[in-house]
């Protein structure tokens, strides 16, 4: 379903690009599953963001799936002093485990629970075939859900996550990790309520099947976002129109500038000029090129 989502979200030369996704082993966890993706969302950061960063800007994710633990990282060459770190454990209960991590506890004040049927999308995310309070599971003959689901309904599976943000920048590291949170948040909480919607579309399924189905749905993806980025790359970007004018009081400088220079009259055969005249600054305007 992420991979149904990443190309959803794909297009106009952005959206996600699987670079990789294939089998990988670990000393502590077995065998699992490493993808890793370029993320291009130029568009989709706030204005004071786009300022510094370039056009053709992406964010790297690699994800280690080690189901029910998976380790997902994000960081951009651009920015060396950005990483997020999502951490995930799988458990079948309805959120009312602590310490799912096993290490220093996250304080309560810092938890954040996600509720999948109640809590608010963005308007631009929201669709009537995703609410679930209107869904209904043919396979399954799961849904609709409703208030007060997570102490009645059966099977229920959580999703424990704990997201870890660093920007050290001085200037912007607390706008910049409250953006990451708050966008996290919206993100896990689209994708958790389509994973349940979208039910009828995986339920059921082999691993082969999962893994094709990936393979299918990335194939899409990674076709459409270089289409889209060969069409935007053959029409570049007008540069900007501008002028400027600089104050030039020698010769030096002047050839410095690449400028050439002519000979000047001695003051004493140009009677119309006066030593005076001769001193004054040189103005000259320039265009870009």
């Amino acid at each position: 379903m992420i991979s149904k989502h990443s190309r959803e979200q794909s297009g106009g030369g952005e959206g996600v690009e699987v670079v990789r996704n294939e089998p990988c082993t670990d000393h502590k966890h077995g065998v699992g599953q490493i993808t890793e993706k370029r993320i291009y969302l130029n568009s989709k950061l706030p204005t004071w963001m786009r300022k510094f960063v370039p056009m053709a800007f992406y964010i790297t994710e690699t994800a280690w799936n080690f189901y029910p633990y998976t380790i997902t990282e994000y960081s951009c060459s651009f920015l060396p002093r950005f990483n997020v770190k999502i951490e995930t454990h799988f458990e079948n209960d309805n959120g009312c485990s602590e310490n799912m991590f096993g290490d220093d506890p996250t304080p309560k004040d810092s938890v954040c629970f996600l509720d999948i049927l109640c809590d608010p999308i963005p308007d631009k995310h929201y669709k009537k075939s995703e609410d679930l309070r209107h869904w209904v599971s043919e396979k399954t003959g799961r849904g609709p859900l409703v208030d007060g689901w997570r102490n009645t309904t059966k099977p229920i599976m959580c999703s424990y996550k704990r997201v870890t943000c660093s920007f050290e920048v001085y200037g912007f590291q607390g706008r910049t990790e409250d953006f990451v949170h708050r966008n996290i948040r919206d993100i896990l909480l689209v994708g958790h309520r389509q994973a349940v919607a979208w039910i009828d579309e995986w339920h059921g399924m082999t691993i082969e099947q999962v893994r094709e189905y990936e393979r299918k749905q990335q194939e899409e993806t990674n076709c459409q976002l270089k289409s889209d980025i060969t069409l935007t790359d053959s029409a570049p970007p007008v540069r900007p129109s501008f002028t400027r004018s600089i104050s030039v009081t020698d010769e030096s400088s002047l050839k410095k500038m690449g400028v050439k220079t002519v000979a000047m009259p001695d003051s004493s055969s140009c009677p119309s000029s006066s030593p005076s005249s001769l001193k004054s600054p040189l103005r000259l305007n320039s265009t870009p090129e």
